[in-house]
């Protein structure tokens, strides 16, 4: 194996220079993503019920100064494989799994800089209980949250929740607009900043004319409020979304402030972040303020050779049932389908089922056959974001991915927990700062600070969520002139 170097796609012309982000992205789990290197002996991914694993691996990832650990999540299991959960049970393909935010207050109390990014379901929890959640694990890490906003494609996790079968796609995102327009209400709308007075003299803790109840009745939702947290220092998490359908365009366009793009080559991912930064100019916002993010496979060593005796080690030790049972968990069981299928006919499919095409198509292309998909499934050394090499060949190769996507950072996919930070962190991080291509020390406080700059710890007056700052656009009351109306009455 050896390094993938850019292809010729031209470059996009960047606004301004500046530091490339990364997160590593973790899941609460033994197997995320890269199947069957559970078993390799350096890795303890066993080891993941731990609290000392989260929080040693905290502090490796805020000594290499990385933007965040990004926390993935499912709630169901995979089991549209071979018609059950067997395969993903043997392989640990993302079960076990538990939760992603019980783990943020350990991380967050051994550290004072790294980011969290926790992935969170719109479409089967109602809207007031994860807003009490995320403000309090604002508070905790004292501005450090993001959320990941997913709507849920497994069939299971539909079942889970007393559901016949999966919602349908577009219609997930229509209930993720209003979800997140109860959260804003709350988060943005129903305190004032200075509702918390702690009056000793006058015992009174909080003034009730500055909250407020939001009042919310929508076509699926209906929340009185007020929010039952004071405001935290970011107030409204920094939104994250994963998607690159065109509904899921559409959303990260009006919310996001960072988006994790999928696509198949280095023009697919140009053109996804381009038309993502356009959409969000049409919607009032300016185009980088949604920063862009995707996948990269990074294996580094010393010396070529080391790097390659690495990937030989992974591409050795990685599963196709693993990876199978993961491509299947949207309910398309491609060991089903005869070899010659056109792939092109199963991602029909999929979009006739309502499910994301670029979920099923990761592993190919569209225009192979089934038989060609199963030969793929294990290969990691695919491009666009593919570099085995040493850390100068691995930076060359992550400036040219920067330089023709207009990328903000990447995703680091974790082979061994901890060897791949370790080796990120030793070796890589150097190499970027050497280059001026990565930060020297953390500047600032809050997560959004550190993607948007000092001084934008909240979201800015263009962002939806701002509409409803001081109880603007909610028609409701506050508590006071409610318990005043009481009174009268």
């Amino acid at each position: 194996m050896s390094v993938t170097t850019t292809e010729a796609v031209g470059a996009s012309p960047r606004r301004e220079p500046r530091p490339i982000g990364f997160n590593l992205f973790e899941m609460n789990c033994v197997g995320h993503i890269s199947h069957g290197l559970w078993v390799h002996p350096d890795n303890t991914r066993h080891r993941f019920n731990d609290l000392d694993f989260w929080t040693s691996e905290a502090r490796l990832l805020e000594e290499g100064l990385f933007d965040a650990v990004f926390l993935a999540d499912v709630i169901g299991a995979y089991d549209g494989y071979r018609g059950g959960p067997e395969t993903a049970l043997r392989e640990a393909v993302q079960i076990p799994s538990n939760d992603p935010l019980l783990v943020i207050p350990a991380m967050a109390a051994v550290t004072q800089h790294l980011g969290f990014a926790a992935t969170f379901s719109t479409t089967y929890e109602p809207p007031f209980a994860f807003a009490r959640r995320a403000s309090t694990l604002d508070h905790l890490t004292k501005g450090r949250f993001g959320w990941n906003v997913v709507t849920s494609y497994l069939p299971n996790a539909a079942r889970n929740f007393g559901l016949a079968g999966e919602v349908e796609h577009d219609t997930r995102y229509a209930i993720a607009d209003e979800y997140l327009d109860v959260l804003y209400k709350l988060w943005e709308g129903s305190w004032d900043d200075d509702a918390v007075v702690r009056d000793r003299d006058h015992r009174v803790y909080t003034d009730p004319s500055k909250v407020r109840y939001v009042d919310h009745v929508g076509e699926r939702f209906s929340v009185a409020g007020p929010h039952l947290v004071q405001p935290s220092p970011q107030r409204t998490p920094v939104i994250f979304q994963a998607g690159s359908s065109p509904a899921g365009r559409a959303f990260a366009a009006r919310h996001a402030e960072g988006v994790f793009v999928g696509g198949y080559d280095l023009a697919s991912y140009r053109d996804t972040v381009a038309d993502i930064r356009r959409q969000a100019v049409a919607n009032g916002r300016d185009p980088y303020d949604v920063r862009t993010y995707a996948m990269a496979v990074v294996i580094v060593g010393r010396t070529r050779e080391d790097a390659e005796r690495k990937a030989d080690e992974f591409a050795l030790l990685s599963r196709a049932e693993g990876h199978l049972a993961h491509a299947g968990g949207g309910g398309v069981d491609l060991a089903a389908y005869p070899p010659d299928t056109l792939m092109s006919d199963v991602l029909a499919a999929e979009a006739a089922a309502g499910r994301d095409q670029t979920r099923q198509a990761r592993f190919h292309r569209a225009d192979g056959t089934v038989g060609d998909a199963l030969r793929e499934v294990t290969r990691f050394d695919r491009g666009p974001f593919f570099a085995v090499g040493t850390p100068t060949q691995v930076v060359d190769a992550i400036e040219e991915w920067v330089a023709a996507t207009d990328l903000d950072g990447f995703n680091l996919r974790q082979f061994l927990t901890p060897g791949t930070a370790e080796d990120f962190v030793g070796l890589v991080v150097p190499e970027l700062q050497r280059r001026g291509l990565y930060r020297t020390r953390y500047e600032e406080a809050t997560l959004r600070e550190r993607l948007f700059g000092a001084g934008r710890a909240r979201v800015p007056d263009t962002h939806p969520a701002a509409r409803y700052r001081g109880g603007a656009n909610l028609g409701a009351r506050s508590v006071a002139s409610t318990l005043e109306e009481l009174v009268e009455a």
